[in-house]
């Protein structure tokens, strides 16, 4: 586990990794038609951390791996099947709290061009407090 952010107090964690317009082929909706062929899964996801740490160290076990997060979400999007986009949404903001360790997220998963005449259609969640900055 890269990254894990348990070992530093919280309100070193007052910065933003961001992960934006992540895509993955998935299996998500209630219509026969949604079970049967992947669709366009994107995701976006900020995560606290402690940019400090891993600056002044400059290196990537002290800060937290958005190449590794990114990969396990491709993953579990790839390898997983749920009727609502509300279920998968909660599954993931889940993994990335428990396998790295993120204390706080915002996670937005959507389905773009699922519903007719819609751009994007999706759900965006918050886990965890946001630490805030020491004083």
């Amino acid at each position: 586990m890269t990254g894990l952010r348990a070992a530093l107090p919280e309100s070193a964690m007052r910065d933003t990794i961001f992960l934006q317009g992540l895509e993955a082929r998935g299996i998500v909706g209630i219509e026969a038609w949604e079970r049967k062929k992947p669709q366009t899964i994107r995701v976006t996801l900020e995560m606290a951390c402690d940019a400090d740490a891993a600056a002044t160290a400059d290196d990537i076990e002290k800060a937290l791996n958005y190449k590794t997060i990114a990969k396990r979400i491709l993953q579990h999007i790839e390898e997983s099947s749920y009727f609502l986009i509300e279920t998968l949404a909660v599954r993931l903001a889940e993994i990335v709290q428990r396998d790295f360790g993120v204390t706080w997220l915002r996670l937005r998963v959507s389905k773009p061009g699922a519903v007719r005449f819609s751009e994007n259609v999706g759900i965006e969640i918050v886990r965890g407090e946001r630490p805030s900055a020491p004083r």
